[in-house]
């Protein structure tokens, strides 16, 4: 399920180069889904995609083809998957507590979404200041071949009705 990607197989992805939809190897080219909190922070937290598996993700997560219209307000993870407590810092075991990320959207509208395509010359990781060995994402701060957006944020009320007003006033085709 994108945007909740098991820790383990995103940890894989990220290292060995691989598609997080087909787990194939990445080649020339890939794509990265990007919000602007993404961009601000300079990295993607998501493994890369191929180009002819971005499409499909596009198509069939919620969140990018506009069928969610808010993040959840719960965490996707209710347990270990061991069943247990792990104590382990270096364990790329996720987490029990949600994220900052999960934290801050939490039942908030969701995001603008872009895909940016990307070299695969110019695959950086970037890792967790604790733990150098686990990768947190693929950097942002490479050149970028193609910039698609895949979702508009939505509008608040107010300035929903605020543009209507004024596509009105202007005498503007509305969509």
């Amino acid at each position: 399920m994108f945007g909740s990607l098991d820790a383990g197989r995103a940890r894989s992805a990220f290292l060995q180069h691989l598609c997080q939809i087909c787990s194939q190897p990445l080649e020339e080219r890939f794509f990265v889904i990007v919000r602007p909190a993404d961009e601000q922070h300079g990295y993607s937290p998501e493994p890369a995609l191929h180009p002819e598996c971005q499409p499909y993700t596009a198509a069939h997560c919620p969140m990018l083809n506009g069928t969610a219209s808010h993040y959840r307000s719960r965490p996707v993870l209710a347990s270990h998957p061991a069943g247990r407590p792990c104590t382990d810092p270096a364990c790329p075991c996720p987490e029990l507590a949600p994220d900052q990320g999960h934290t801050a959207r939490s039942g908030r509208p969701a995001d603008r979404y872009e895909a940016w395509m990307i070299a695969a010359r110019n695959y950086r990781l970037v890792s967790h200041e604790d733990t150098p060995a686990l990768p947190i994402g693929i950097s942002l701060n490479v050149p970028v071949l193609r910039k698609r957006t895949l979702r508009e944020a939505p509008l608040p009320a107010g300035a929903a009705a605020l543009l209507a007003l004024l596509h009105t006033a202007l005498e503007l085709e509305q969509d």
